[in-house]
């Protein structure tokens, strides 16, 4: 049920908007954002989505650490996180833990929660009619602008083509 308090706690934040929380829930499928069984969320790029840790890498993070780190992740990749609250995680200074991050997950950790953003924003854009820059505020970016810019830079996509993609699909 993490998902839905994540969606209760950026839906406060947001009073303004019009936005329904059942529609956040439907959205994000009643579920956490990511699965935790190895398998992915089934973002449209698959290749770009949040890497799985790679365990006993030299240099990396324990397995523990890196569970820790991958749930606090998931569950607060919508607001702002300094480096250090997440190497806090870990009981490691920042510089040992984005070097340990990187190793364990392929990307740093900045990268890694960009991705979450993006594959939460993608299942939004597909599953809801919500305006864009409301769903780039629910999935953490700063304006709509931020959102498009950096959906077309990872994805090459900007999130009305994404959602114009996907309602094709779902025509087919």
């Amino acid at each position: 049920m993490r998902a839905f308090d994540q969606s209760r706690i950026v839906f406060q934040g947001n009073r303004e908007s019009s936005l329904g929380l059942t529609s956040v829930w439907e959205a994000s499928g009643g579920r956490n954002m990511r699965q935790r069984d190895g398998g992915s969320a089934g973002s449209a790029s698959e290749a770009n989505s949040a890497q799985q840790p790679a365990l006993n890498v030299k240099g990396g993070l324990s397995a523990r650490s890196a569970r820790r780190v991958q749930d606090f992740l998931d569950e607060n990749f919508t607001r702002k996180i300094a480096l250090a609250e997440m190497a806090a995680v870990c009981g490691l200074s920042p510089y040992h833990f984005m070097r340990a991050f990187s190793r364990t997950f392929g990307v740093p950790p900045h990268q890694y929660v960009l991705d979450l953003r993006l594959d939460f924003a993608e299942r939004l854009l597909a599953d809801s009619r919500m305006a864009i820059a409301d769903i780039a505020n629910l999935a953490g970016f700063s304006s709509q602008s931020h959102f498009t810019t950096v959906m077309k830079k990872y994805r090459q996509v900007t999130p009305l083509q994404a959602r114009v993609g996907k309602l094709n699909s779902k025509i087919r």
